[in-house]
């Protein structure tokens, strides 16, 4: 089994609703991480390029650097938390996967030791 995982960073801030109520808005450098693996590499001996990924996973990011989360789709219509950021970036990603390349989980870090994956 081989794996890569690609890392993405952008800042944005988020008011993460809790019981109802928000809380202060307030910012973040997150860290985007995804970690992809499969059985078999291809005729480069790649399992897949890094670019590839890396490139998908800075455009999923980049919609949020800089933003208000809870005014990017899709968290203007749901909890801007970091298990939706999570899950967000992990199905925007899975799409571009090919052959037997499977994503393992995807997770974000809002701040040291405060960390949220996703598994499919």
């Amino acid at each position: 089994m081989y794996e890569l995982t690609i890392d993405a960073r952008f800042s944005a801030a988020h008011a993460i609703r809790i019981n109802g109520a928000p809380e202060p808005t307030h910012g973040h450098d997150w860290l985007a991480t995804v970690c992809i693996a499969g059985r078999t590499l291809d005729e480069n001996d790649l399992l897949m390029d890094f670019h590839t990924i890396e490139d998908a996973l800075t455009e999923c990011v980049a919609r949020f650097h800089n933003n208000f989360l809870n005014e990017v789709p899709p968290f203007d219509k749901t909890n801007p938390t970091a298990e939706r950021v999570a899950e967000h970036i992990g199905k925007t990603i899975q799409p571009i996967l090919a052959g037997d390349v499977q994503l393992l989980w995807a997770r974000v870090t809002e701040a040291p030791g405060c960390t949220a994956t996703w598994k499919p």
